[in-house]
């Protein structure tokens, strides 16, 4: 009776749906453990990047020697670096026009930031909605799994003059390893995703705040001569 009961046992033997389902588990468990350790990976490193550039820009540097830096490197270059070469790009580009008052040039400035901002954070988010749909519909999936054999075990009473506990155990404890399976690919993916989502926000306010400030920056030097913004 233990070997029978053993979880590869229940596995083998359990039904045709319910191992299509426990398989589905465990593919949703594989993938969302891939995205989860990916996720992190992209995560960390926009996070360190972010720091070490906050860093060198309020380091004194001069910012049309760091544009032309990042600028050497503009294939390389991402989150933060590349908010900054795109506004910095813009207002050198439109100061010296004399048809654009200071708002204006600005404004472009801004708005090319934001495109930055919009796509560097798209790619900060790719795949989140994946884990959280792992999340979501894996416990329902695995509860389908344990529905189906608990019916196929009762289903199986019916033809048998006086039913026992060892003739239902197995059929009992193959549709609870589905909703294990289902818990097991729903938690951490849950788990990760809250936690990157947050991370992402914090993130986003970093982008953000280093916008308006950058912005303030540029302001300041709309009012010096064009050739120093522009060096």
């Amino acid at each position: 009776m233990q070997a029978d009961l053993s979880i590869t046992a229940l596995i083998l033997e359990a039904s045709l749906v319910v191992q299509l389902v426990m398989l589905l588990l465990l593919a949703f468990s594989v993938f969302g453990w891939m995205m989860i350790f990916q996720r992190r990976k992209i995560i960390q490193e926009a996070s360190v990047q972010a720091l070490k550039f906050e860093d060198r820009f309020w380091s004194g540097v001069d910012l049309a020697r760091l544009y032309q830096e990042i600028g050497a490197r503009a294939q390389n270059a991402s989150g933060m670096e590349k908010l900054f070469y795109a506004g910095f790009k813009e207002f050198a580009r439109l100061r010296s026009n004399t048809s654009l008052n200071q708002q204006q040039v600005l404004e472009a400035s801004y708005r090319a930031m934001r495109v930055v901002h919009s796509r560097q954070i798209d790619k900060l988010e790719n795949n989140l909605s994946l884990l959280a749909t792992i999340g979501s519909i894996s416990p329902y999936i695995g509860l389908f799994g344990t529905v189906w054999g608990i019916m196929n075990a009762f289903i199986g009473l019916g033809s048998v003059q006086q039913a026992t506990l060892a003739m239902v155990a197995p059929g009992i404890a193959e549709a609870l390893i589905a909703t294990a399976m289902g818990l097991f690919a729903a938690i951490p993916a849950v788990m990760a995703y809250n936690r990157f989502i947050n991370r992402v926000e914090k993130i986003d306010n970093q982008y953000q705040n280093f916008m308006d400030e950058l912005l303030a920056i540029l302001q300041r030097q709309s009012s010096a001569p064009a050739k120093e913004g522009a060096a």
